[in-house]
């Protein structure tokens, strides 16, 4: 496995394997890997000849500087996982190595700004549009890698390939939770033991409300139920919980076609805001 910190030799080597005709395939990431990071390499790696995983913590688009000096930087320790996967490239820019100068170019998601994520992260998905373009036209991937558990991020992406033409396949793939139905996320290292046990009420209340709406249940009440049962642990603070179609990700009040229904939730515990989603 290369680890590499700059464009010029990224771009050396990946040139010199697709002049011996092999694909590659991308999974952009921020670091702090978990098995969830592991399950996107694994598939990139069982459909392509390389493997490029990027680590960049990106600076644009965090909203919060707190939040940004505070997410976990492990490079060490995640190069040490990537090799046992056998990730082919790892791409460890600088800050000042991915942004020379300040981006000038702004990007407009139309309704996905404006709901959810976009709602709480004002710029949050113009820094994602910024800085996975620039990993698109780095690295020049035949496929990218992607988890739903970062659902709105999802769609964003989807959004600027089409509209970008991007020559390349977006894979995306189920999100991984350990035994407890906790959704794997880099931000569970910030938690406490006593967070760690109280996290996976997230996905809990999550599988109820489904199972309500299933059952017929009205979903403006589910969304109510679903509140209470989160104020009723102090721990949680709740940002949005809310019950949307797959595609747009605009609320919807009645079941959509199978599949096409999602519930998402961004809740904070403690300090640490944590984001799930189930699609039925």
């Amino acid at each position: 496995m290369e680890v590499f910190t700059s464009i010029a030799s990224l771009r050396t080597f990946l040139k010199q394997q697709r002049t011996l005709g092999k694909s590659i395939g991308l999974v952009p990431t921020m670091g702090a890997l978990h098995q969830g990071h592991l399950s996107l390499l694994n598939q990139a790696n069982a459909e392509n000849d390389i493997s490029v995983c990027s680590i960049f913590v990106n600076p644009t688009q965090f909203n919060n500087p707190e939040d940004l000096a505070k997410y976990p930087r492990t490079l060490d320790a995640d190069c040490a996982l990537l090799q046992t996967v056998n990730c082919s490239a790892v791409f460890a820019p600088s800050s000042e190595e991915m942004y020379p100068e300040p981006p000038l170019l702004t990007f407009d998601f139309g309704s996905l700004e404006t709901v959810m994520e976009g709602a709480s992260r004002p710029g949050h998905f113009n820094g994602v549009g910024i800085v996975v373009s620039k990993l698109f036209n780095i690295v020049q991937p035949d496929r990218a890698y992607f988890g739903q558990k970062d659902i709105q991020q999802v769609s964003v992406i989807k959004r600027l390939v089409t509209d970008l033409s991007f020559q390349l396949e977006l894979v995306i793939c189920p999100t991984v939770r350990d035994a407890s139905g906790l959704a794997m996320s880099s931000r569970n290292q910030r938690l406490n033991d006593t967070e760690i046990a109280i996290a996976p009420n997230i996905f809990r209340i999550l599988t109820e409300a489904k199972e309500k709406i299933l059952n017929g249940r009205h979903m403006n009440e589910v969304k109510e139920e679903a509140a209470l049962a989160f104020s009723k642990i102090p721990e949680f603070t709740l940002d949005y919980f809310e019950i949307t179609n797959l595609n747009t990700l605009l609320p919807i009040t009645s079941l959509q076609d199978r599949g096409s229904n999602t519930i998402c939730v961004a809740a904070f515990l403690g300090p640490v805001r944590l984001i799930d989603n189930i699609i039925f």
